[in-house]
């Protein structure tokens, strides 16, 4: 059986086909048979096709200076507009101050310029400050304030209780700590 007497398969069209554009042949497309066979009386009629508009050019950057806040930004943002006027028509939208309003979930809109808002107090205490002798201006003035007071006032009264720095009960682990150590002389057994 040869491809010509081959039952008019797909795979039969589809040889018969290489065949002839092998030889030369121009082929003919071959008419679309519907799936199932229905007289023409019974067909729904069909509306008559309008002629599509001939579609305008493309917006271009004088179009994009003539934009409000009114105007229909979608034709800007269609595909096979030249990026630039997209970004161009996307920035005037967003100029327009109705869009421009920070919602406040930004991450770095804060102004990280500003001090941090540390107490004084606590600033004071931190060792940073120490060596870096942020307040020695200031400790200088108190202690001439201190040299400065007359002779009958009693420095304790001006500056309140003298403690050791390392006198602070919230610091200390237990009350008589070194009461209780033994010294180098004594041993366990001593």
């Amino acid at each position: 059986m040869t491809i010509d007497e081959a039952p008019d398969g797909f795979l039969a069209r589809w040889a018969r086909r290489k065949e002839q554009v092998r030889s030369g042949v121009v082929i003919a497309p071959e008419p679309v048979a519907l799936a199932v066979d229905v007289p023409a009386a019974q067909l729904p009629e069909l509306a008559p096709v309008e002629q599509v508009p001939v579609a305008e050019p493309p917006p271009t950057l004088a179009d994009v200076a003539l934009l409000t806040r009114e105007s229909d930004y979608s034709r800007f943002v269609a595909s096979g507009v030249d990026e630039g006027v997209k970004h161009a028509a996307m920035k005037k939208l967003f100029t327009d101050p109705h869009f421009n309003v920070m919602d406040g979930l930004d991450t770095y809109i804060d102004d990280y310029g500003k001090p941090d808002p540390i107490p004084l107090a606590m600033l004071r205490q931190m060792n940073q400050s120490k060596m870096l002798r942020l307040f020695d201006d200031e400790d200088d003035d108190e202690k001439k304030q201190i040299a400065s007071t007359p002779a009958h006032i009693a420095p304790e009264a001006t500056t309140g209780p003298l403690t050791a720095p390392d006198d602070h009960a919230d610091l200390r682990l237990q009350q008589d700590d070194a009461a209780g150590q033994p010294g180098p002389d004594q041993g366990a057994g001593a």
